[in-house]
């Protein structure tokens, strides 16, 4: 029977130098039979009892004490010594099937190579850190195994989140958390359990252990100094304290961490930081295989690989859906993948049982990958946890600075970079190596369903339209700093006016709402509760800034942020056209064009604009102003891709509608773009209308007094002419044309100049003027590489490949073939196939 001063601690022997007690016999008298002695009854629900047995230790608590008590005394015998042969081995043996950890353990038999040769005075630090459920416990267990042979003064292993859950109950929480950095009190509480549970281990008994953490602290250097080669091994540590604290001594020692958290202090202290990444594709099959075994994998390979990618390459899920697939052997890896594709159940699915537990059970208890989040969740600092829930709402792949703040309520960027940090400190999302930053896949949908939980209805509504209203802001200054006199029907000015005003409510009945301008409607009551309680909730955290302003080359740094950020924009576009954004997805899908222009990602392009398109139907339906302008504008543009993905009827009836649409509007310049992509549209058909629809064009453009516009539809005349068998007509036409892009009173159009260019020396080709035509067409393709303009390089690659064939040069044939080859895959062009076979035939 002991009590305790605090959690782990018995009371102190006194100084007489320890004691035993035995309390209770028979044939005692008790207390209250004394004369004139009041009997005290014992509290309820309270009750100590000893019957015929004894207590060894210091101190007995107890209310009424029946029957005789005899003490006996007795020497400490040196007190606190440890037993000299005991040598503990704590340490779990590591999971089955470890896979894909070479690396980081190679790593450590670095960091700890000192340790083997009991280099004096130093102890080696290594933590493992990273996302829960990362593998961080499997990886220390399986080096301490390994490597038994260095330490013969044995292993210790302490796990705080046990230590945590224990601290938990006796304070009637049922669970550990305590704060950003500690579980459990940081350097009290469960560090000094863990420093009783080592000392322990060394031989101490408990009737020895100091009560102070001081003291424990004090004696356990003592005795691991005396040890020799000792490793320590602490499983989920959440504050540098409770690593400091149990450094040992000994020369030779070493200690192993493992943290969710980074726990940067700690290289203070000399500690080595081995952060673990999830499992590639091929280590996580191969987890899958050696748990599942290899038939049952070889039943369905693409399933298999199916399943891991939907487990993001986490090994705690990979090995939860194992263990479905083994307890349930008529649970096929199609059916399971099947269940894991829905977002909304994923997280309960990636469980032994598959569904939600029927039972409360703690987090700890839990072994669910959703429970292992819960455990970091609950010890983020509060303004930490409203990002965390803020990013869950993020449709996009990866995330700056300003779109985390543009979410979480256009947050100030310090307190969002504070907020970023912590959550990086905490496992929870991962720097890129273009330092933005990434939510892993399951703990996105964590973070949404923490958000569904406790975030008031309407924040996705909130988040999605701030983010797609920074977003069209940026995509709108990068469009003008590519080019400024582009044809558009948003209006840049309208857009860029909003950047200093707050976003509002997206619409109810997906109507068209716009975060940017346009229609406004009545704010949501959710979201004023949601603005009012959230201070920064006044503007875009990039307003009045211009990030290509200051750039040598704008036009060059816009297209490669438009390139880095394609994936994102189109992932915001897909979103907010599914919450009724119709003007903000329309506007953003016609700037976004700019990037497709030099860069032909032809499937994106495709998906951008028909979302645009199918957006702005739906705001020309509600009355949106210039909707039906931008509907043409956008179809023309779509016809673009789908010429260049063979879809040749398809951008024809595109073309119709824009047509009928450019003419409704009275936009002369819009009418006059459309009839320019028609002629691209003829001249694969009929090269005679082809020129009747440049003419028309070039008309259109002179009315509109569009110089830019006109000269465009004299390069694409001069193209027809030639196309029509009049190469000579058609050299003056595109010279004429070259002459006027690069004399444009705004700046010179040099990507459309050299395709001009690239036009005449197919020309001189044709009119046997080989040499001519090659120094245009290598002139024209380095523009054009420099311009980012790759698809019209690549055409000009194999215009030259065929040159130097009839010149009786195959190796520099081949040389442009595989640059034009190159771009073509890149871009998932058709006309890679063509290339590739004519690099086949030699």
């Amino acid at each position: 029977m002991t009590g305790r001063d605090e959690p782990g601690g018995a009371r102190r022997p006194d100084e007489s130098g320890g004691a035993g007690e035995s309390v209770g016999g028979p044939g005692g008298t008790s207390g209250a039979d004394e004369p004139g002695r009041t009997e005290r009854p014992l509290a309820p629900e309270t009750r100590n009892s000893v019957s015929g047995g004894h207590i060894e230790g210091p101190v007995a608590q107890v209310g009424v004490v029946q029957g005789s008590i005899t003490f006996n005394y007795h020497a400490a015998a040196g007190g606190a010594e440890p037993a000299g042969d005991r040598r503990p081995d704590q340490v779990p043996r590591p999971p089955r099937g470890l896979v894909d950890r070479h690396e980081p353990l190679a790593v450590l038999d670095e960091v700890f190579a000192y340790a083997g040769e009991g280099a004096p005075g130093h102890c080696p630090i290594g933590v493992f850190s990273g996302l829960p459920g990362i593998g961080k416990t499997a990886a220390a267990s399986q080096w301490a195994h390994r490597n038994q042979r260095l330490f013969p003064g044995g292993q210790l292993f302490v796990d705080f989140a046990a230590l945590r859950d224990d601290a938990g109950r006796e304070c009637g929480r049922g669970g550990g958390g305590g704060g950003v950095f500690g579980g459990g009190g940081g350097s009290g509480g469960d560090v000094s359990e863990a420093l009783a549970g080592c000392l322990r281990a060394l031989g101490v008994q408990d009737a020895y252990l100091p009560a102070s953490f001081a003291e424990r602290a004090a004696l356990y250097r003592e005795l691991s100094g005396k040890r020799g080669r000792l490793l320590v091994v602490l499983d989920d540590v959440t504050s540098p304290a409770q690593v400091t604290a149990l450094v040992p001594q000994g020369d030779g020692s070493a200690l192993l961490a493992t943290s969710t958290w980074q726990l940067g202090e700690l290289v203070l202290d000399g500690a080595s930081l081995l952060p673990l990444d999830v499992l590639d594709a091929d280590s996580a099959l191969e987890l899958l295989t050696a748990l599942c075994g290899p038939r049952r994998i070889a039943d369905d390979p693409a399933a298999a690989a199916r399943l891991v990618d939907l487990c993001g390459g986490l090994p705690l899920a990979v090995r939860l859906c194992a263990a479905r697939l083994l307890t349930r052997r008529n649970l096929t890896l199609v059916r399971l993948a099947d269940e894991l594709s829905d977002e909304q159940s994923r997280l309960d699915r990636i469980a032994v049982s598959g569904a939600p537990a029927r039972t409360p059970a703690s987090a700890r208890e839990e072994r669910t990958v959703s429970a292992a989040l819960d455990l970091v969740y609950r010890d983020l600092p509060d303004f930490a946890a409203r990002l965390y829930r803020a990013l869950g709402r993020l449709p996009q792949l990866s995330f700056d600075t300003a779109v985390a703040a543009a979410a979480a309520g256009s947050w100030p960027l310090p307190e969002t970079a504070e907020a970023l940090g912590a959550l990086e400190d905490a496992s929870l999302l991962s720097v890129l190596e273009d330092q933005r930053y990434t939510l892993h896949g399951l703990v996105r949908l964590h973070a949404r369903r923490m958000s569904d939980a406790e975030d008031p209805p309407g924040a996705v509504r909130e988040a999605v339209g701030r983010v797609a209203g920074h977003y069209l802001r940026l995509v709108v200054r990068a469009d003008l700093a590519v080019r400024a006199d582009r044809l558009r029907i948003t209006d840049p000015a309208e857009v860029l006016a909003a950047e200093s005003a707050p976003a509002p409510a997206p619409a109810q009945g997906g109507d068209g709402a716009d975060p940017a301008g346009g229609p406004t409607r009545e704010r949501a009551p959710e979201a004023e509760s949601l603005a009012a309680a959230d201070p920064f909730a006044d503007a875009d955290p990039f307003a009045d800034a211009d990030p290509f302003a200051g750039s040598d080359d704008p036009g060059r740094d816009a297209l490669a942020w438009l390139e880095a950020e394609r994936g994102n924009i189109l992932a915001v576009l897909r979103t907010a056209a599914g919450l009724g954004f119709d003007r903000v997805v329309w506007q953003t899908a016609e700037s976004f064009t700019v990037l497709f222009l030099h860069h032909r990602h032809l499937a994106e392009w495709r998906e951008s604009l028909e979302l645009g398109i199918a957006a702005a139907r739906r705001d020309r339906a509600a009355g949106g102003e210039r909707a039906g302008a931008a509907e043409a504008r956008l179809r023309s543009l779509l016809s673009r891709p789908l010429l260049d993905l063979g879809q040749d009827e398809r951008a024809r009836e595109h073309l119709a509608v824009a047509e009928r649409l450019a003419v409704e509007s009275g936009h002369v310049a819009l009418q006059a773009s459309v009839q320019e992509f028609a002629g691209r549209y003829w001249d694969r058909h009929d090269p005679a209308r082809a020129i009747d629809a440049y003419r028309a064009s070039l008309a259109l453009n002179a009315e509109a007094r569009e110089a830019r516009g006109e000269a465009l539809a004299r390069y694409f005349l001069g193209c027809a002419q030639h196309a029509a068998g009049d190469p000579r007509t058609a050299l003056a036409t595109l010279g004429r044309a070259r002459d006027e892009l690069l004399a444009l009173p705004d700046k010179p159009d040099r990507r459309m100049a050299a395709r001009a260019l690239a036009d005449t020396g197919r020309a001189r080709a044709a009119l046997g003027d080989l040499a001519g035509a090659t120094a245009d067409l290598t002139e024209a393709a380095e523009v054009l590489r420099q311009e980012q303009a790759f698809h019209y390089e690549a055409r000009i690659m194999e215009d030259l490949a065929g040159l130097a064939e009839r010149s009786g040069d195959p190796e520099r044939a081949r040389g442009c073939l595989r640059r034009a080859l190159a771009v073509y895959e890149e871009g998932g062009s058709p006309r890679a196939a063509t290339v590739l076979e004519r690099l086949a035939r030699g």
